[in-house]
């Protein structure tokens, strides 16, 4: 249950000691790994089954949550930094860049388009298009990093963004 390499390459990035928001959590390796570093993290998913094993790590608070449904629950210049990793619906970018602060940092990295061709997810609706984190990004934040790539192990289409906010 290791961190992306993403992820760890670009957390040093984020405020020290700040307020992390991971984003679609999954199994918590990104909070566990953010919280081990000094960051006090809130782990949001639908459904915090899969992060059981996990839930006793000190300085995670756990919130289950469907962010596609109902209102934002951050508030504005809530965190230092934004973690999604393998999530993307679309209608949040802008609560993502409203919910950092001022020298906070976005981290992200999903699937773009082509990863039909590997496995899953297929379903366009859920694959960046090329340049979409650019496009998220611009005139907002900072673009300190970004990469669309296909991978060969596994094989997989990703895009990643790591971005400040001025």
């Amino acid at each position: 249950m290791n961190a992306s390499p993403w992820v760890e390459r670009w957390a040093p990035s984020i405020p020290s000691g700040g307020r992390v928001l991971d984003l679609a959590c999954g199994n918590g390796r990104h909070a566990v790994y953010l919280a081990g570093r000094g960051y006090r993290v809130d782990a949001v998913d639908r459904d915090l089954e899969a992060s059981q094993a996990v839930r006793a790590t000190p300085g995670i608070h756990w919130q289950q949550c469907d962010l596609e449904r109902g209102d934002w629950p951050f508030a504005p210049a809530a965190y230092q930094g934004v973690v999604v990793v393998n999530y993307l619906h679309r209608p949040l970018f802008p609560h993502l860049i409203e919910t950092l602060a001022p020298g906070g940092v976005l981290i992200y990295e999903t699937f773009a388009l082509g990863q039909e061709r590997y496995g899953r997810p297929k379903n366009p609706a859920y694959l960046l298009l090329p340049g979409e984190l650019l496009e998220l990004a611009r005139g907002r934040l900072r673009v300190f990093a970004y990469e669309d790539v296909t991978e060969a192990a596994p094989a997989r289409r990703v895009q990643r963004l790591c971005a400040g906010k001025p």
